[in-house]
């Protein structure tokens, strides 16, 4: 296609300019697109880019319009065409459609055009609305047109396809080559023409000798063998000698020879450098270009309309800093920072009396709007969603269940979420890593960047073995100790880096060996650094707080040290969380009761005790999770509290 000779000489600049180090996208900032002589819009920029970038692509023409009013009726005014429509061809096209009732809403049309230009008018009926009649004429008519760009040209003697790039790699390198040769052959004339005046200046020099030697020669073959003899002249020196006129001889004439010696040695050197310069000769192009671009430059014909579609929702959305909160039963929102600052923190969530559908939020995270979030499932499936896709809900909204946003499987559902930054960003994606653990002991540790090329159906990030699932997924550095605790009453703490990384659908290693075929891991935390504690809860309401360091630092793949005491009071081990006193624990009984606590009202003690009762239980309850959320503000947890006791239900202290 044809470009703006303005836009071509500034891109071909830049790359001269930067040495060839420009990307297709930085070119794209000059050459903004094609520019066809017929003018008319170019509408949306994906052909263009394609073409660019590839070397092929499909550009969208439409001609120029703009409506007016006649007499109470609406016109459509053509006043340019796509580039290579013929205009009758077109009116042609349009009336016949018109005529045979495909396209309604046009009552005339007249070709208006003369020496100031096209003008095609289309009358529209009253009943017409301009817009839907502009839309089937670019539909069904040539005011609507594609140009399709096949970039493939003769690269030393081969059919290639170039994109823009390469395109002006290639014009760069053959103007380049012909400055080289016409250099060195203007080189050679001058040479030439200085080895002819050398021989004047020594005849000039030499002049009364030179013409005795002429006037005693029988014939011009021997005087010119007399020059080259006695003044050490070549053929074609002696022979300039021989042609020179006596006009020549003269005071002027002879400063004039030399002053031209003079100016030839100079313009020889002059070549000689840009010939030994690579530098010089590529500013000598850029100099042809500016004089190329002020001679001939012009306008931009063709406008550039962007389509709807080619509008990035992204673009549109600002990256600013938003919360996330998920509960309990897998609701999903994204609320603004500036909710919160204006209005202060929200609640924790309403009590239903006896019943399993209640809820509150288990996860708050903080996040950019442009960053995503990953989900991991209990059979090992990981889906995306960038943040910005998570519908946006108030302060009190309730939002909307995850399995509605993403493409869940019914069987399935999640179990652990991740907030990333872009995965374009090759340092972070391969600086972090997705730690998983199953039911069943297994550990794996996969690199982040195995997860950055988001898919709709979502991946397996982990093969789960028949009778098992996926529990838990943290993100890491590689760096941090990882703790796994199992129903017996075991818990493992290992570095991070006894567990190499895999590939996506590996099965894993071992992390923790099971008592038997009925225990199986409850939790797993990531710790990076000691200063917050471990928190065990058992299901019949015991738990109790120890340092990171009453686990000591093993292998991974053993039995673990005792991290509860359990005995038939206490009841299996049923959660593994890592906490701190600026956090509060969320205990939802298998009643459907739910019961917050303080962590800070839970003392650390060793790991090998039973620890102390937390909650009590009504006969044949037990717990069924345990989640930590952000802590509460007093009169909310006092007002919580005091529901509960009303309820029938104490929660107790660890010195009850």
């Amino acid at each position: 296609p044809p470009h703006n000779l303005t836009e071509v000489v500034d891109g071909v600049i830049a790359y001269i300019q930067r040495k060839g180090d420009i990307e297709v996208s930085d070119l794209m900032q000059h050459i903004k697109a094609p520019d066809f002589p017929t003018g008319g819009i170019i509408y949306g920029y994906e052909g263009v880019k394609s073409a660019f970038e590839t070397g092929r692509g499909r550009i969208v023409i439409r001609g120029k319009v703009r409506f007016e009013e006649n007499n109470g009726r609406e016109q459509i005014i053509v006043e340019e065409i796509p580039y290579m429509v013929n205009k009758a061809n077109m009116i042609k096209q349009t009336a016949d459609l018109v005529n045979s009732k495909k396209l309604e809403g046009i009552s005339d049309i007249r070709d208006e055009s003369d020496r100031n230009g096209l003008r095609i008018v289309y009358d529209l009926k009253r009943d017409a609305i301009p817009n839907i009649v502009l839309n089937k004429l670019y539909k069904f008519t040539s005011l609507q047109s594609s140009f399709s760009v096949n970039n493939i040209a003769l690269v030393k003697g081969r059919p290639q396809l170039l994109n823009l790039k390469q395109l002006i790699q290639l014009f760069v390198a053959h103007r380049h080559e012909v400055l080289i040769r016409k250099t060195k052959y203007e080189l050679q004339q001058a040479e030439k023409r200085a080895h002819i005046l050398e021989g004047l200046i020594i005849a000039l020099n030499n002049l009364d000798a030179v013409i005795e030697l002429i006037r005693g020669s029988r014939t011009p073959e021997d005087a010119r063998n007399g020059l080259i003899n006695n003044f050490n002249l070549s053929e074609i020196q002696a022979k300039a000698i021989l042609d020179l006129r006596l006009q020549k001889l003269t005071g002027l004439e002879m400063d004039k020879i030399k002053d031209e010696h003079k100016e030839i040695m100079e313009k020889i050197k002059n070549l000689q450098e840009i010939l030994s310069n690579e530098d010089l000769r590529l500013t000598l192009l850029v100099d042809d270009l500016k004089e190329v671009k002020e001679k001939y430059s012009d306008d931009r014909r063709s406008q550039i309309e962007y389509s709807s579609s080619e509008v990035s929702i992204e673009d549109m959305i600002p990256n600013e800093e938003v919360l996330i909160t998920i509960s309990h039963l897998g609701y999903i929102k994204r609320t603004s920072l500036s909710e919160y600052r204006a209005q202060g923190r929200g609640g924790v969530g309403s009590k239903g009396a006896s019943t399993r559908e209640e809820d509150f939020v288990e996860e708050m995270i903080m996040a950019y709007n442009h960053d995503y979030m990953l989900f991991f499932t209990e059979q090992g499936k990981c889906f995306w969603l960038k943040v910005y896709e998570i519908p946006e809900g108030g302060k009190t909204a309730k939002g909307r269940a995850i399995q509605n946003i993403i493409n869940l499987p019914k069987d399935d559902r999640v179990m652990a979420y991740i907030n990333t930054k872009d995965l374009k960003d090759e340092e972070y994606i391969n600086s972090h890593f997705i730690v998983m653990c199953t039911k069943k002991g297994v550990i794996k540790k996969t690199s982040l960047e195995s997860y950055s090329r988001p898919r709709t159906n979502g991946i397996n990030a982990i093969t789960i073995r028949e009778g098992d699932q996926l529990l838990e997924a943290k993100m890491t550095t590689g760096n941090s100790q990882i703790m796994m605790a199992v129903r017996s009453g075991k818990s493992i703490r290992f570095e991070e880096e006894k567990v190499r990384a895999m590939g996506r659908t590996a099965a894993g290693v071992r992390g923790i060996r099971l008592a038997n075929e009925k225990d199986e891991v409850v939790g797993m935390i990531c710790v990076n650094d000691t200063q917050s504690s471990v928190l065990v809860v058992s299901e019949n309401g015991y738990g109790k707080r120890s340092a990171v360091e009453d686990y000591r630092i093993t292998n991974r793949g053993g039995k673990g040290v005792k991290t509860i005491n359990v005995t038939e009071k206490t009841g299996d081990l049923i959660s593994l969380k890592n906490v701190t006193d600026d956090e509060d624990l969320m205990v939802i009984n298998k009643s459907g009761i739910t019961i917050r606590i303080g962590v800070d009202t839970l003392r650390i003690m060793g790991r090998a005790t039973q620890g102390v009762k937390i909650i009590r239980l009504r006969e044949d309850d037990s717990i069924a999770s345990v989640a930590k959320v952000t802590k509460a503000d007093d009169d909310i947890k006092n007002d919580k509290s005091e529901n509960l006791e009303n309820d029938g239900i104490n929660v107790e202290h660890e010195n009850e």
